[in-house]
């Protein structure tokens, strides 16, 4: 069975799956559609994942001490990150994929393995997923991290934004823990408001994946870092 993953924004989404470009993984050979069409068709309504970082990253940037990496080294550096975290998390269920034209690494933490239903405590039996998580961020420290979490749509909207916090903090403070500056890391909770579905083709089975959180990887490059101080 062939299975395709696309990440939407409500069910409005489907429409746009007859006329949304496809891409392929070029180290799976795997179907995907493209976010970025999908984002641009929506009227950016993924500005979470395709804009910047939390926050904007000037005062990010200095407070995290980041000093940056040349032009020419920052698509080695992403091309050899994100080889790395994919073969580090393989079989585990968490999808490493590139945002945008480089523009950042999302790494997505897997639905009902990370959390238990209604719980903010990740699961013991993935935290050596995240301890190779974050022995890779610790290896490229030229990155902004953007944690974001979500829930699926049991208990109110209230409770479900809360909870997507507490998740996406407790992500936080497992890599903080395991040696990832504190100060490159940020957080944000989006409750129910972004399903991911994965699309069985063939079968016109839409299996909603929300229990989750992503970890968002931006780099920084040397002209980032002299922005910052200029604007500091």
């Amino acid at each position: 069975m062939t299975i395709s993953r696309i990440l939407l924004s409500g069910t409005a989404v489907l429409a746009l799956l007859g006329t949304t470009a496809c891409v392929t993984d070029p180290n799976t050979g795997e179907q995907k559609i493209s976010r970025t069409a999908i984002g641009t068709g929506l009227g950016g309504t993924l500005g979470y994942l395709l804009g910047g970082a939390i926050g904007g990253n000037t005062g990010r940037i200095i407070g995290a001490g980041i000093g940056g990496s040349a032009g020419a080294v920052i698509g080695k550096q992403y091309d050899d990150q994100i080889k790395e975290l994919r073969e580090q998390t393989a079989g585990s269920g968490v999808d490493v994929e590139q945002v945008g034209d480089q523009e950042a690494i999302l790494v997505r933490l897997p639905d009902g393995v990370t959390f238990a239903s209604g719980s903010a405590s990740i699961n013991p039996g993935f935290q050596t997923t995240l301890n190779s998580v974050a022995e890779t961020l610790i290896r490229y420290p030229n990155t902004l991290i953007d944690v974001y979490g979500f829930t699926d749509t049991t208990g109110s909207n209230a409770t479900n934004d809360a909870l997507s916090q507490r998740r996406a903090q407790a992500v936080a403070d497992y890599l903080a823990s395991r040696g990832v500056a504190r100060s490159r890391m940020a957080t944000r909770g989006y409750g129910e408001q972004y399903d991911y579905l994965r699309v069985k083709t063939g079968d016109n089975v839409n299996e909603p994946l929300n229990r989750r959180v992503e970890i968002k990887i931006i780099p920084v490059s040397q002209d980032d870092v002299n922005r910052a101080r200029a604007g500091s």
